[in-house]
């Protein structure tokens, strides 16, 4: 079992860099724009994409130069950039804190899996969306159910991607 989930978990990682390659590029540089400025980088994500959130501050090598938002502090500026980290698109904590930003001008990246237009969402709000690609959970049961939905571990894969290419960028200036 646990090497089927290896396998379609290495399979997710390489669709996500593959699909959204120049996408992370995309993320980083809006980033990068706060770290060269007077601005800061700030995260945010509830439930399992806290898993996100402690890796950036409280790893062995956590992110420099960002911070915690909470979806709505006033404080947050139009020189600073934010990520929002959620499970789904149309999660509505995760939409209402992406019109907060939007209605105050603030650029922001998401990273989310996209289900569809049906109802306002990420894609349709952020300046930059990274797809988690998880439509559903990796493994089959014996009763055609599936399971194994590895969304905070997708969501390490492109926080990931997004540290090292903004650190890439502000070696480069």
């Amino acid at each position: 079992m646990l090497k089927m989930f290896t396998t379609q978990l290495t399979g997710l990682f390489k669709r996500i860099h593959e699909k959204d390659e120049f996408v992370f590029e995309d993320g980083a540089r809006l980033l990068a724009q706060a770290a060269v400025g007077d601005g800061s980088i700030y995260f945010f994500g509830e439930k399992e994409m806290e898993a996100v959130l402690a890796e950036a501050f409280d790893s062995e090598e956590p992110m420099k130069n960002v911070k915690r938002w909470n979806g709505k502090d006033e404080s947050i500026t139009i020189a600073d950039r934010v990520v929002i980290f959620s499970r789904y698109s149309d999660d509505e904590t995760a939409v209402a804190a992406a019109k907060w930003l939007r209605d105050h001008y603030i650029p922001f990246v998401s990273v989310s899996t996209h289900l569809s237009d049906e109802k306002e969402n990420l894609v349709q709000l952020a300046d930059v969306h990274i797809d988690l690609l998880l439509k559903k959970a990796l493994l089959p049961d014996e009763s055609g159910n599936r399971f194994g939905y590895p969304a905070s571990m997708a969501a390490l894969y492109v926080y990931y991607g997004l540290k090292f290419t903004v650190q890439e960028i502000l070696e480069d200036l």
